[in-house]
């Protein structure tokens, strides 16, 4: 009975992970910096614009000039810089560790 009871709760705790977080951890493993680059620099433009854009139709619909246009431009600037760093966190936790081969000496090894 509690093995039974046993292997149900290593079950539910190796199924508790969501499906994608392993696709996505894989996915950012095997990003070259070309492709982080991109990632970063589009996830960044496309925040900017959709708040630009955001901002440009609710000036058309309430007739407010600019003014909403530049503060939903710096909203969207300032998501786009929260995204990249979101982003970047992500991607360094799923990159592999370096190696000692890799590794740069400290001043200390030098010794």
């Amino acid at each position: 009975m509690t093995s039974d009871l046993a292997a149900r709760i290593r079950r539910a705790q190796a199924s508790e992970q969501a499906p994608g977080d392993a696709e996505t951890a894989e996915a950012n493993r095997n990003m070259s910096g070309w492709n982080r680059g991109m990632r970063l620099g589009t996830e960044f433009i496309a925040a900017i614009l959709v708040g630009a854009g955001m901002g440009y139709l609710l000036d058309l619909w309430l007739k407010t000039g600019p003014w909403l246009m530049l503060v939903m431009l710096m909203v969207g600037f300032a998501a786009g810089v929260l995204n990249v760093v979101r982003s970047a966190a992500e991607m360094n936790r799923a990159a592999p560790r370096p190696t000692a081969a890799i590794r740069v000496p400290d001043d200390e090894e030098d010794e």
